[in-house]
C-alpha cells in the first residue's frame, strides 16, 4: 500500500470515527433534553399534568333500548284507574281537568272526564307536529339564495327566502340546528360569483312573500306579551328573531330564556347581509339601515344559496324549546302542501284535514293556531294520546315523536323528572299559560310494551302543585 492509500484509508477511518461520535453526542442529549422537558419526547422528570374538568351533570341510569317493542302488552285496567284516582286527590288541581291512559293503540284503558275539551296550551303543538310530519319531506331543507338579474341597469341581486327561520349571522355551522346554514357563508358566495363576472356594483332587494299578507293568528297578542313568545313568520330570520342584547347563549341550540323577538325579521336578515357583503367589497347602492323589498326574478338560477337544517331537525327544535314562531311556520308550510289558503287560518284547516285522514277523535277539537299560544283553542285528553299512541308506530310521521322532550335529560320537561327509575323512559310535550297546565307522552313500560298519556288543567288552584301532581303521575306510569 502506498503512502498516499495509507493517508487515505487514516481520514476514512477518522470520518467514520468523528461521525459515530458526534451522533452518540446528539442522542445523549436529546435524551437528557427530553428528560429535562426542552424538547418533546417520551421522557420526562416532570410531574404529570392532571387535567381539570368541570363537574359533571349527574348522570341517571335509563331503561334498557330494545329493538322491537312488544305490540298490544295488557295494562292492567285496575292499576290505571287507580293511579288516575291518586292524581285527582292531589292537592291544588282544583275541577277542572283532564287525564287519560291509552294503550299503543290509542284505546282508552283509564281515565277522568278524558272526552271534555280544555284549553290544552303548547300541548295542541303534537298535533301539529303529527300532521306536518306525516305529509312533508322531513328529510328535505329549506334554502336561502340570491339571485342576480342583469336584465335592466346595471346589476340587481335579490335575497330571496324559502321558510328558513333559523338562520346564522356568521359562517354556515353543520354542527347546529340553530345557525346551520350562515349569512356570512351565503355572501362569501355572492360576493365570488359577483367578482367573476366582474361586478362590484349592486342594488338589492329581499323577496319576503312566501306567506302571503297574514303573517300572525288572530288574538295570538293577547298572549305574547313583550313579543316575547312569538314572531310573525316570514321567509327568513335569523334566530328566529331573538334579540339577545350582547348576551346571547354560547351553544345556539340550548337556552332557556325568553329574550324580545323582532317584528321584521326578514327584514333584519335581509340587512345583515348588506352589511356582510358590503364588508366583502361589493358596494350595495342606497344608503345604510335601508333595504327594499322585491320579487325573484323567473327563469333564473341562484349564484349561492345555503340550506337548513333538515325539517326534521327544526321539528325537534321546535318541540324542545315550544318553539311558537316555527309550530305556526311548519303549519303554514303545510298549508302551502296542501293548498289550503295560504294563512293562519288555511294552516288550522290543513292540519285537522290531516288529521282526520290519519282517523284521531277530532271530537270537540277547535284550534285558534297551529302552537296553542292564542286563546280559544279546545282539544279533549283522549285526543292527544291518541297522537301519541300514533308517535308510538313506525313509519311516517316519526319526526314529531323523535323531537319530544325528555323529562329530566332535555326539552320544556327537563325539570319535571320525578322518579330516577322513570329516566329515559318518557317522551313528552308540556303545555303552559297562566291559567293552563298540561302533559302529553308515551311512556315504555318496565313490564315491556308502551302506552300514551294525556292531562290537562285548567285553573288549577295551585299552579306549582298541579306541576308537581303532573310529574309524579306520569312516573309512576312506568310501572303499568
Amino acid at each position: 500500500m502506498s503512502p498516499t492509500d495509507r493517508s487515505r484509508k487514516r481520514r476514512r477511518v477518522l470520518r467514520v470515527v468523528l461521525s459515530a461520535a458526534i451522533t452518540v453526542v446528539m442522542c445523549v442529549s436529546y435524551v437528557i433534553a427530553d428528560i429535562l422537558d426542552v424538547v418533546p419526547g417520551l421522557l420526562t422528570e416532570q410531574a404529570v399534568r392532571m387535567p381539570r374538568y368541570a363537574s359533571p351533570a349527574v348522570a341517571l341510569k335509563s331503561g334498557m333500548v330494545i329493538g322491537t317493542v312488544a305490540r298490544q302488552r295488557t295494562i292492567d285496567a285496575g292499576a290505571a284507574g287507580a293511579l288516575i284516582d291518586q292524581f285527582a286527590q292531589s292537592q291544588g288541581l282544583g275541577s277542572d281537568f283532564s287525564v287519560v291512559i291509552t294503550d299503543d293503540l290509542g284505546d282508552v284503558v283509564g281515565g277522568r272526564d278524558q272526552n271534555a275539551a280544555r284549553e290544552p296550551a303548547s300541548t295542541l303543538k303534537t298535533l301539529t307536529a303529527l300532521a306536518v310530519s306525516n305529509v312533508l319531506d322531513m328529510g328535505s331543507t329549506l334554502a336561502t339564495s340570491v339571485y342576480l338579474d342583469q336584465t335592466g341597469e346595471g346589476a340587481a341581486l335579490t335575497l330571496s327566502g324559502s321558510g328558513d327561520m333559523l338562520l346564522g349571522s356568521g359562517n354556515s355551522d353543520s354542527g347546529h340546528i340553530n345557525g346551520r346554514a350562515g349569512l356570512a357563508t351565503l355572501a362569501d358566495g355572492t360576493a365570488k360569483a359577483l367578482k367573476q363576472r366582474g361586478i362590484s356594483r349592486i342594488s338589492f332587494n329581499y323577496d319576503d312573500s312566501l306567506f302571503g299578507t297574514v303573517r300572525s293568528p288572530d288574538h295570538i297578542s293577547q298572549n305574547n306579551q313583550n313579543d316575547q313568545f312569538f314572531a310573525p313568520i316570514s321567509s327568513m330570520a335569523v334566530d328566529g328573531g331573538r334579540q339577545w342584547n350582547g348576551v346571547q347563549p354560547s351553544d345556539p341550540d340550548v337556552f332557556d330564556s325568553y329574550p324580545t323577538l323582532s317584528t321584521h325579521t326578514a327584514s333584519d336578515a335581509a340587512q345583515r347581509f348588506i352589511s356582510l357583503l358590503r364588508a366583502r367589497g361589493i358596494t350595495v347602492a342606497g344608503p345604510a339601515g335601508s333595504v327594499s323589498t322585491g320579487k325573484t326574478p323567473s327563469g333564473l338560477s341562484p349564484i349561492a344559496s345555503v340550506h337548513s337544517a333538515t325539517l326534521g331537525e327544526i321539528m325537534a327544535f321546535m318541540l324542545r324549546h315550544s318553539d311558537n314562531t316555527l309550530a305556526e311556520e311548519f303549519g303554514r308550510l303545510l298549508a302551502l302542501r296542501m293548498g289550503t289558503d295560504n294563512s293562519p287560518a288555511g294552516a288550522v284547516q290543513a292540519v285537522q284535514k290531516e288529521l282526520k285522514t290519519l282517523g284521531l277523535d277530532m271530537g270537540g277539537l277547535v284550534m285558534a293556531d297551529c302552537s296553542g299560544l292564542s286563546p280559544g283553542s279546545q282539544v279533549t285528553a283522549t285526543t292527544l294520546a291518541q297522537v301519541q299512541a300514533h308517535n308510538l308506530r313506525a313509519g311516517k310521521g316519526a319526526a314529531a315523536a323523535e323531537g319530544l322532550s325528555i323529562p329530566g335529560a332535555l326539552g320544556t320537561a327537563v325539570d319535571r323528572l320525578d322518579d330516577a327509575r322513570a329516566a329515559g323512559l318518557m317522551r313528552v310535550k308540556t303545555g303552559s299559560l297562566d291559567t293552563v297546565t298540561a302533559m302529553a307522552g308515551n311512556v315504555s313500560r318496565l313490564k315491556g310494551g308502551t302506552l300514551a298519556f294525556a292531562v290537562i288543567i285548567n285553573k288549577p288552584q295551585d299552579m306549582n302543585a298541579a306541576r308537581s301532581a303532573i310529574d309524579t303521575f306520569i312516573a309512576k306510569l312506568v310501572g303499568l
